[in-house]
């Protein structure tokens, strides 16, 4: 269509009467969409209280993140002359903000428990306290986990390379977070948290995964580490390792059972290529090495290593061009 046609189509198209969209058919459309909130175990929460805000989560993740890496995220400027005013706002911020994003979560947590006499606002409190009480901790593991890259890759040049541009990184300092919401029992925030990580990154790491010191994932895509998994001092995994479930125990009612032990352990000192499997509540023992595309799911001693066979290739000569 040339310009003179698009312009004559364009005038007075804005003012032509509508045929299918007039107020019966808004009724309608709005009572079918209500009718269908009808089932309670459906998609639907409704009289249910706020549930925790998913970009409120975030952000404060993001204020957890300048306390625990200060200097590398750019919100703000550090002085040391004027560190503590600047530290102590943000402090203060994700205190009274978490603080509410907890106190919705424990109030799911105890509507669905059918809890009576809770005091979520104190539980909450006194969470996010235990959690900024932590930060200096974690940051004595976090250090680890940032030497780990730099000792284990040799591409990077610097810890501040790997603080501002690695995926793996940023995937194990949400879940040391997480981690601990996660442990404290509070529902929806610590997933919320891991999820976010996982959209970023690509590396999904469940909160529920107890991860010791100097842990290093390289390059990280595809990588998944279950709810149930625990990983040693001084392991290295790269990219598309999982760490999952072999099976998933049911009920006599046919419902899964949750919160069963079904993730392997992962030893100190372990190595994982590329690609490998390990699924189930086995252990791999201390200083093992698993090989690239192994598929595991029984338990390796110490000291032990495990590869696939070699493939056998099939090479032949390609024909050049122009050529017989």
């Amino acid at each position: 269509m040339d310009t003179r046609k698009r312009k004559q189509c364009g005038d007075g198209c804005h003012d032509a009467p509508r045929e299918k969209w007039n107020a019966e058919t808004a009724r309608r459309v709005t009572s079918a969409v209500c009718d269908s909130y009808g089932d309670e175990q459906g998609i639907n929460h409704i009289d249910g209280g706020n549930l925790p805000e998913r970009n409120e989560i975030v952000r404060i993740l993001g204020q957890i993140l300048e306390l625990l890496f200060p200097g590398y995220t750019g919100d703000h400027t550090l002085r040391r002359a004027t560190m503590e005013f600047t530290i102590g706002k943000i402090v203060d911020d994700v205190f009274e903000t978490l603080s509410e994003q907890v106190r919705r979560a424990l109030a799911y947590r105890c509507k669905i428990e059918c809890c009576e006499g809770c005091d979520c606002v104190r539980q909450a409190e006194d969470v996010v306290v235990a959690l900024l009480e932590r930060l200096p901790e974690l940051r004595a593991m976090l250090k680890a986990d940032v030497q780990a890259a730099l000792d284990g890759d040799p591409a990077t040049k610097s810890t501040d390379e790997i603080i501002i541009a690695y995926p793996g990184l940023k995937a194990i300092a949400v879940n040391r977070i997480a981690h601990e919401l996660y442990a404290a029992k509070v529902p929806l925030v610590s997933r919320v948290m891991s999820e976010y990580a996982h959209t970023v990154t690509g590396i999904d790491i469940h909160p529920g995964a107890t991860i010791g010191k100097s842990f290093f994932i390289d390059h990280g895509t595809g990588v998944v580490i279950g709810e149930t998994c625990v990983i040693g001092e001084n392991v290295k995994i790269y990219q598309g390792v999982t760490l999952g479930a072999l099976s998933f125990p049911k009920d006599a009612c046919g419902r899964l059972i949750k919160g069963a032990k079904r993730h392997p352990n992962i030893d100190d000192n372990v190595t994982i290529y590329a690609g490998a499997t390990i699924l189930g509540d086995i252990t791999v023992g201390h200083d093992s090495v698993v090989g690239g595309n192994v598929w595991l799911t029984e338990p390796l001693a110490p000291y032990s290593q495990v590869t696939v066979a070699a493939p056998e290739l099939s090479i032949r000569q390609r024909r050049k061009p122009g050529g017989k």
